[in-house]
């Protein structure tokens, strides 16, 4: 029956207005690197020091495929002896700025379902960072909606937070706890990036992106079916974060806590390609789909080359732009929102009963498949 049907009926994308080049992102990055070489030439000649390498545009490119990101602070990332985006702290009372950019993108999937937020009965926060423990995010942005009557909280599995929110929203419609539910992911990556390491200064941006996921029955007629999902984690510490509230109790880092994102790059890259590939196939043979005749794949948007070699294991042939399409060049990498800004952006153009693959991986590792047909 149609109610215990899930679909997927809008998503909504704020995108922030300012954008970083990848040549003014090297000059600003160059210019520290000159500075910091200047100022320790003594301690780098005794060998102390280890010399900072310059970064260049040929480099990002042929590493990432990344040529541009969105930020919400561009002139104190690209400020040499800044280099981190700053955000005035708000008071309790004012909303958070992680919550205002999930607002936008909630409003966004709303509107084009004709929902009113108060019909949405839970909302969950699913991303990355959540800049703070408590209260939820998701309850704050809930609040700001009017969703009065609905139930929210928030969920971290990192670039793989959004298909694992909308499986979480799947159950609950199946299980019929609710029958329309939001799941935000306010992206704030540029917080978390060390722009002054060469091998990652270049791989973030800021986004907020919102899938409204719906019983069928109560559902706009132009939808997306969501015939199955399919959830996988495995541990590895290739891809880390360690800021957390513990890190004041510890006497290393307690005066000096610089937590932020590190990768080991050609690790996560050999061992995740396998692991998704896998996973995607195997989840199609679950479902009685031929993985090879999908209409098109909205990948994790983190690199073009994984991309690459994992559409070419699912489909069979080396994927076009028209059946893998990218954002990873202008976006950058936005963790979970990637693949939903691959689905809003290139999902308008396919026709009733195509089938494509919404697919997220990353840190965990974790990885989600979230496969759908258009109605």
């Amino acid at each position: 029956m149609s109610h215990n049907v899930a679909v997927i009926s809008a998503t909504g994308l704020f995108t922030p207005d300012q954008s970083i080049s990848n040549e003014e992102l090297v000059e600003s990055f160059n210019q520290y690197v000159d500075k910091f070489n200047s100022e320790n030439e003594t301690a780098i000649k005794a060998g102390d020091v280890e010399a900072l390498t310059h970064s260049s545009v040929e480099f990002i490119e042929k590493a990432s495929g990344i040529k541009a990101r969105n930020v919400l602070d561009k002139d104190n990332i690209l400020n040499p002896d800044v280099m981190v985006p700053l955000f005035p702290e708000r008071p309790n009372e004012q909303l958070s700025i992680m919550a205002e950019i999930g607002v936008k993108a909630c409003e966004q999937a709303l509107a084009a379902a004709g929902r009113d937020a108060k019909d949405v009965d839970a909302i969950l926060c699913a991303c990355s960072n959540m800049q703070r423990a408590y209260p939820a995010v998701a309850v704050e942005i809930q609040d700001a909606l009017g969703m009065e009557e609905a139930f929210g909280f928030d969920m971290n599995v990192a670039c793989s937070s959004a298909t694992f929110g909308i499986q979480t929203a799947v159950d609950y419609i199946k299980s019929g706890n609710a029958k329309s539910v939001l799941v935000v992911s306010p992206e704030i990556t540029s917080a978390h990036l060390n722009w002054r390491d060469r091998d990652s200064h270049f791989i973030f941006g800021d986004v907020a992106t919102a899938v409204l996921v719906e019983q069928k029955d109560i559902a706009p007629d132009t939808h997306w079916e969501i015939l199955g999902t399919k959830l996988k984690t495995k541990f590895s510490n290739n891809i880390r974060n360690n800021f957390g509230f513990l890190n004041r109790t510890s006497p290393e880092t307690r005066d000096n806590a610089d937590k932020l994102f590190v990768q080991e790059g050609r690790k996560v890259f050999k061992e995740v390609v396998p692991m998704v590939a896998t996973m995607i196939g195997d989840h199609a043979n679950a479902l009685d789909i031929d993985a090879t005749g999908l209409r098109r794949l909205w990948l994790h948007q983190a690199n073009a080359g994984m991309n690459r070699l994992i559409a070419q294991r699912v489909l069979g042939h080396e994927a076009n732009e028209d059946e893998s399409p990218t954002v990873l060049d202008s976006y950058a990498n936005t963790s979970s929102a990637g693949s939903i800004i691959a689905f809003h952006s290139h999902s308008q153009d396919l026709k009733s009963g195509d089938i494509g693959l919404i697919c997220s991986f990353g840190a965990g590792y974790s990885a989600g498949s979230v496969f759908v047909k258009k109605s």
